[in-house]
Formats: structure tokens, C-alpha cells, sequence
């Protein structure tokens, strides 16, 4: 089982991502999982929970459990931990703008670079032939890094998240520091017209996919950008 898999597992039993959270003070969670061990001896099932701390791993006997299936063993273990407090659900802390727990969970889960939809796109570009740089600078003196490039057909391609972007489809404004946010995504949206100009002065050609497109589509669009810059490329010389 991957680890998206079991997290997915974890979650369903808890009731939800938040809902395991090992409050470790100062306004700081760490998220936990349940471990079902079957002793052979006996043949009972003893629950654990599981999380980091510190760098540490850190674990707490829950209790047996005797259900059928594993998933309600699972189901099982995390009502026990809720009902004895060993877990809570994860708050927003006052500093924080989020508007609720769920979109501070997707703002901390943000990554730079390697998104799921990072991956789909240069994992149909690839069966497709076609190399490329990953995460680098299409002009060293330029502090602009995009997420595929393609060096001599002078392709940079952009996976821009919907909401960080703010797609005019699945962006949502936040109802926390509205004003604060406001001001944010209209300053990433005007320095990605900033990198687009940059770049095209310069001889680039510069494709922007949002999160929720579909990859082979949009590998499609790349795919065929790419060809005919590299086409044109061999025809001039």
C-alpha cells in the first residue's frame, strides 16, 4: 500500500484529516496514525497510536479491538482514542488567516514544487518522448523558476495552483484577512505577468496549465509547442 493509500485509510477511519490530531502544545499538532498489531499467541488485536514528535516517533496504547475487518479495526481504535482524549481536532491558531482548519490544511500542504499535477503533466510529456529540466531557471538572471522546461525549444511551462493563482474557476477568496489574501493573490497574478513578459521578450514561449486541467490535454498543447519550435529551429538552420 503507498503512503497516499494508507494516509487515505487513516483518514477515513478518523473521520477526516483533522480529526487526528495529537495536540503537542503551544498551539501545535502533529497528525497520528493507528497501528493494529495481531499477537499470535493470544490471537487479539492491541491498537497503537502513532505520530512524530521532535524528529521522534512517539507511540501510546489505544486498547484491543475485535472487529472483522481491518477497516473496522480501524474505525474501532479511533473512536477509543477520541473517547479518551489521546486525540483531538486540529484548530485554526489565532494568528492564523486561515478561515478554518481545511484551508489551513491545504495552505500548509502547498508544495513549491513536485504537485500531484507536476507529476501527471511530465509523466505524459515523458511517455510522449520529450525531456526536459525540472524546476530550474529559464534565464539564469532572472529569479523565476518554472516547473518544466524545455531548453532548446525554449519552452517554459507553468502548473499554477487555483487558488495561489487565483484560477476565475475554483478560486474561492478566503473569509479570514480577506484584505490580506486579496492583496496576495493580486500580487502572484501580476508577477506571473511580470515572468510571462520577461520571458517572451527573450524568445521564450511560455505555457501556463492550471491544477485542475486535464494532463494529457495539456501535454497535448506542450507536446506540440515543442515540436514545432523544434521543427522551425532545424528549418532555419
Amino acid at each position: 500500500m503507498s503512503r497516499e493509500a494508507r494516509a487515505a485509510e487513516q483518514d477515513r477511519a478518523a473521520g477526516g484529516r483533522l480529526t487526528r490530531a495529537v495536540d503537542i502544545g503551544e498551539g501545535r499538532y502533529a497528525r497520528a496514525s493507528i497501528a493494529l498489531r495481531l499477537y499470535r499467541s493470544t490471537r487479539r488485536i492491541r491498537a497503537y497510536l502513532r505520530w512524530s514528535q521532535e524528529g521522534e516517533t512517539q507511540e501510546r496504547y489505544v486498547g484491543e479491538v475485535d472487529a472483522a475487518t481491518r477497516a473496522a479495526n480501524l474505525t474501532q481504535a479511533w473512536e477509543v482514542a477520541h473517547a479518551a482524549g489521546y486525540v483531538t481536532t486540529e484548530t485554526v491558531p489565532p494568528d492564523s488567516w486561515a478561515s478554518s482548519p481545511a484551508s489551513r490544511a491545504v495552505m500548509s500542504a502547498n508544495k513549491a514544487r513536485d504537485t500531484k499535477p507536476e507529476k501527471l503533466l511530465r509523466s505524459v510529456l515523458h511517455r510522449q518522448g520529450l525531456r526536459y529540466r525540472v524546476g530550474v531557471r529559464p534565464l539564469p538572471d532572472l529569479r523565476r523558476t518554472a516547473d518544466v522546461v524545455f531548453t532548446k525549444a525554449r519552452v517554459a511551462v507553468f502548473v499554477d495552483g487555483c487558488y495561489w493563482h487565483g484560477c476565475p474557476e475554483h478560486h474561492r477568496p478566503a473569509k479570514k484577512g480577506a484584505a490580506f489574501w486579496q492583496e496576495k493573490i493580486a500580487g502572484n497574478r501580476a508577477r506571473d505577468a511580470e515572468t510571462n513578459e520577461a520571458l517572451r521578450n527573450a524568445g521564450w514561449l511560455v505555457i501556463r496549465v492550471w491544477e485542475h486541467e486535464d494532463p494529457e490535454r495539456a501535454a497535448q498543447e506542450v507536446s506540440m509547442a515543442v515540436r514545432s519550435r523544434q521543427n522551425a529551429s532545424v528549418e532555419q538552420s
